[in-house]
């Protein structure tokens, strides 16, 4: 089982990147991540509905990665309450046209780590409303790390709850598989 991993953080020390790179450390045996490099989000142009049809790299090898994966993993930080506009911004562009967004249907997960005792859980919640809109289905739940500068993220507890939301998320990659091989052997 393949995940792919997306930083909403461009930071090469950022938080959120030690998050994910924890929970690297913490997946479900036989599940695998594979990190999406800030530089793909980086060269992701402001949206642009008029050159919406324009091939753009960054955008195409952002959805070629989601499109291979069975599931992915974000980790996000909060800027102003809210998610990060890069990241707003690339999920606009792999969202369209919305017949061929890869993240349709896609088993989606939201960890979120901040320097503020709450955890970036705005933005996390933000997260799923935006990734729900576009069609993914994101695990109800929120997995926010508070005091991230603080050693939190190294924690028993955000391990633990990491941990559970890993394996949530697999178990929903894994009923979604199940459904798909049962529909194709119906056809």
């Amino acid at each position: 089982m393949k995940l792919l991993g997306i930083v909403g953080s461009l930071r090469a020390d950022a938080y959120n990147l030690k998050l994910m790179r924890a929970a690297a450390e913490l997946l479900p045996s036989g599940v695998e991540l594979e990190l999406v490099p800030a530089s793909v989000l980086r060269d992701v142009p402001a949206y642009d509905d008029d050159r919406a049809g324009e091939h753009k790299a960054a955008v195409q090898a952002l959805k070629d990665a989601i499109a291979s994966a069975d599931g992915v993993l974000f980790a996000t930080p909060e800027y102003n309450g809210s998610i990060p506009g890069f990241l707003k911004n690339a999920l606009d562009w792999v969202s369209r046209p919305f017949e061929h967004n890869p993240l349709r249907n896609k088993p989606v997960a939201v960890i979120s780590a901040s320097t503020g005792m709450f955890g970036a859980v705005w933005s996390s919640a933000e997260l799923r409303k935006v990734l729900g809109l576009i069609g993914a289905r994101a695990l109800d739940r929120d997995t926010p790390i508070g005091l991230a500068g603080a050693g939190a993220i190294d924690s028993p507890e955000t391990r633990e709850a990491v941990e559970a939301t890993l394996h949530d998320l697999a178990a929903m990659i894994r009923e979604r598989q199940a459904l798909l091989a049962e529909r194709d052997l119906a056809a």
